[in-house]
């Protein structure tokens, strides 16, 4: 028997780095990021000047955790359970 300590530990992906995947796999379709644009506000210009802020941050987050099927197939393709990315919101803290 492994003692729990020897176990490994999931650790949470950062929030930053998962907005910034999200925000890739939500641009590689045009109606997706017409979708993106129209329903946060958010512009072409403040995508590529705020990245790195966490409300730009958790508003590409709070799109995908907004309809389902985007979330899913988000999480899908960048490898984790869809639970994981939501709970990257959270941790965001904006």
């Amino acid at each position: 028997m492994v003692p729990i300590l020897d176990r490994p530990q999931h650790v949470p992906a950062d929030p930053g780095d998962l907005s910034l995947k999200a925000l890739a796999w939500i641009l590689s379709d045009s109606s997706r990021a017409h979708r993106l644009l129209d329903l946060t506000g958010l512009t072409p210009e403040v995508l590529r000047t705020g990245l790195a802020r966490p409300e730009v941050q958790g508003a590409i987050l709070d799109f995908l955790c907004a309809h389902e099927p985007d979330l899913i197939a988000a999480a899908d393709e960048m490898g984790m359970d869809p639970a994981d990315l939501a709970a990257a919101r959270g941790r965001l803290g904006a």
